[in-house]
């Protein structure tokens, strides 16, 4: 389905999942997350350099709305990124933002 057919319930839901794309540090994570792997919250807070609450917070609000998924085994939450597709966006924005 191209962009142009998208009914109105589906804008919404791509407005958001890029609302939530839009903050530097969720911008971050989801880059972190760009290689396909399962990664924890303490392995995404040590990476990127941030606390680990507020990590969660952000990966709580790309888990609403749609862009990343988790899965729970035992003590730990696995995230992942929901759609392959989030990787083309990432490089259009990363082109786009490169010196000139």
């Amino acid at each position: 389905m191209e962009f142009k057919e998208l009914n109105p319930e589906s804008l919404e839901r791509a407005a958001g999942m890029l609302k939530a794309i839009a903050h530097p540090v969720r911008l971050k994570i989801v880059g972190y997350l760009e290689d396909g792997k399962k990664r924890t919250v303490t392995e995404i807070h040590k990476q990127l350099g941030i606390e680990q609450a507020i990590a969660s917070h952000h990966l709580g609000i790309l888990k609403d709305r749609g862009v990343l998924a988790s899965k729970r085994e035992g003590k730990n939450t696995w995230y992942f990124l929901k759609h392959e597709n989030l990787k083309t966006v990432l490089n259009c924005v990363s082109g786009c933002c490169q010196d000139q």
